[in-house]
């Protein structure tokens, strides 16, 4: 059609060809075009692979998490630029925001010592765990979370999910997170606030089987159990509050599986950008090697 235009109406030619006039001036200019420049082209295949790492971060990754991404990938790109890219993109990541807490204080208990001073990581996994209960909901009613956090390697090491907050729902994750490290937990340090479960005699006495060693903050003092409250912040705003749950066993089984995530995917900014289970696995490198 381009070489007989010239001497013949477009739309005629158009018409016996059986396609459509707008099709071919497309087409003419794509043609036309020039080819994109190396920086162009540069430009484009990082705003796919931009997109593809923010939606498999389910769009909670920002620009520093997209970047290690890319550089995993082989990708060789500053995070300015990745920054400008995702801004121009319109596409962002989810920033951490404050929450309610569910301490209830018991006005008799006696509280062991805060070992911590707000030092949660000492350099080393297994000397500081945290421990803290979150409110949660479904269809079928209230839920509540409690976990475990090791405060080096950021891991959640053990959790519980139930419709109440009896002791039973912090021993049974605190069982859990011996079990992950294999029943080694005798001096590692437990920080808690001071909610009547962690203060209860069923606690005491899990810690004691175990030999964790009992700490707490003070009362009402968020800075105190900073891990913990870093734990909900990071599930609540980057997943919980984004989705909803009709069933309990459904909340179970979305808990259950975004602590994989975190432990097992999720980028940590204290660690390397690694996730946790990354991040052990190379102290457990380092020291066969040494």
């Amino acid at each position: 059609m381009a070489a007989e235009c010239a001497s013949h109406d477009v739309t005629r030619m158009a018409q016996l060809l059986r396609v459509s006039t707008s099709g071919y001036y497309k087409h003419r200019d794509r043609l036309a075009a020039p080819e994109p420049t190396p920086a162009a082209q540069r430009r484009r295949d990082l705003e796919v692979k931009i997109l593809t790492h923010h939606k498999a971060s389910k769009g909670t990754y920002g620009s520093p998490r997209i970047t290690a991404d890319l550089h995993d990938a082989g990708e060789r790109v500053s995070r300015n630029t990745v920054a400008a890219i995702m801004a121009e993109l319109g596409i962002e990541g989810i920033s951490p925001r404050t929450f309610t807490t569910t301490t209830i204080v018991d006005p008799a208990a006696s509280f062991p010592p805060d070992l911590v001073g707000r030092r949660f990581d000492q350099g080393r996994i297994d000397v500081v765990w945290s421990s803290d209960i979150t409110y949660l909901s479904c269809g079928e009613g209230d839920m509540y979370l409690c976990a475990i956090r090791d405060e080096h390697s950021r891991r959640a090491l053990g959790w519980a999910v139930d419709d109440h907050m009896r002791a039973e729902l912090v021993t049974t994750a605190v069982d859990r997170a011996v079990f992950t490290r294999g029943g080694h937990a005798a001096g590692v340090i437990l920080q808690s606030d001071r909610g009547t479960q962690y203060t209860s005699h069923d606690m005491a006495a899990a810690c004691s089987r175990h030999g964790l060693r009992r700490s707490m903050g003070a009362t009402g003092i968020c800075w105190d159990n900073a891990g913990a409250e870093s734990l909900w912040s990071t599930f609540k705003h980057e997943y919980y509050y984004r989705h909803t749950f009709a069933t309990k066993m459904e909340l179970i089984a979305a808990v259950d599986n975004w602590m994989r995530f975190y432990n097992h995917q999720r980028r940590h900014s204290s660690i390397g950008m690694r996730s946790p289970i990354t991040y052990e696995r190379t102290l457990n490198v380092t020291l066969e090697a040494s």
